[in-house]
């Protein structure tokens, strides 16, 4: 059995699994000592919770559902219809990854992997520009160096520090995951990792569904490994399908049942009338919460009264 079908915390399985136990056979030949090395107490986890800094969306209601924004170290699954913006958020948290330390960010880099083809630089230019007129008005931490950062605050530095990759078929994609350890020892500051969509090639390209199971279930391994072991956040852009339950269909995240346990968290877009909001449907550490969100020329912000406009 693979550890990440384990009865565990999504948060456990990711631990387990970067500590390169992925099979039960990996345990047979361990003492409980053995195990028991590299422990942290609750102090410790406490503690480091509370100083990790997260990536923010610079919408507030809904970085505050997300604690504060997207973790770090963790995998967060964003599922959505077609046009509710999930591309749009993976772009904005590809630019706000990149906020200098002055001003509270991570001031870190990137990797884009775009299945879909969905990638549009345009928008990419459009929201830097965005953000770095928002960062005028955010206070600096060192005053002294205020002007400094904000004049060398460049649409192109900003392209520069996201690393893209088009995968344009499912062989691809696993490729692209599997080289990202010798990529990201090679390219330091890499703060987030996002799939764009994690879904397209695996519902397109399949009849052998046990197959399909596997080599999910070994790419997600490979993805918590890489968040816990690089210190990055990991945000997977996923479809919706329908499923019957209670007599009625439901849209629900694609990939199955089994593919529900990959993800630590997961945040499901919707519309609601006119208005987009994001749910979080399921989550070790962060209750149940909806909150609307916008989405303008700018990028992602708080809700406004904006018309209805359709984004991948």
């Amino acid at each position: 059995m693979e550890t990440i079908c384990l009865p565990l915390a999504p948060s456990q399985r990711a631990k387990l699994v970067s500590a390169g136990y992925r099979t039960l056979d990996s345990f047979t030949s361990l003492s409980p000592c053995d195990l028991a090395r590299g422990a942290k107490t609750a102090w410790d986890l406490l503690c480091e919770e509370k100083t990790m800094k997260r990536i923010v969306t610079f919408c507030e209601d809904l970085d505050v559902i997300l604690g504060g924004g997207i973790s770090r170290k963790e995998v967060t699954e964003v599922g959505g219809v077609p046009g509710i913006g999930k591309t749009q958020l993976g772009i904005q948290l590809a630019i706000n990854v990149q906020i200098p330390v002055e001003f509270g960010g991570l001031g870190g880099k990137a990797i884009y992997i775009d299945t879909e083809g969905s990638f549009m630089v345009e928008r990419v230019c459009q929201i830097a520009e965005a953000c770095i007129e928002k960062l005028k008005d955010i206070p600096c931490s060192s005053e002294r160096k205020v002007e400094e950062c904000r004049t060398k605050l460049k649409v192109d530095d900003f392209l520069s520090n996201i690393f893209y990759f088009r995968a344009c078929n499912y062989t691809e994609q696993i490729a692209v995951i599997n080289s990202m350890d010798k990529f990201i020892e090679e390219h330091d500051k890499v703060k987030i990792i996002i799939v764009d969509s994690v879904t397209f090639h695996f519902r397109q390209d399949f009849e052998d569904l046990a197959l399909r199971t596997r080599l999910l279930g070994g790419m997600a391994q490979k993805l918590m490994r890489l968040a816990e072991k690089y210190d990055t956040a990991v945000v997977l852009m996923n479809q919706v399908t329908t499923k019957m339950s209670g007599g009625s269909f439901q849209l629900v995240p694609a990939l199955g049942e089994s593919w529900s346990h990959a993800c630590t968290n997961r945040v499901l877009l919707y519309w609601n009338g006119d208005n987009r909001f994001a749910y979080i449907d399921k989550s070790p550490s962060l209750r149940s919460a909806s909150a609307p969100f916008s989405i303008t020329t700018g990028g992602i912000c708080n809700l406004e009264h904006y018309k209805r406009i359709k984004m991948t």
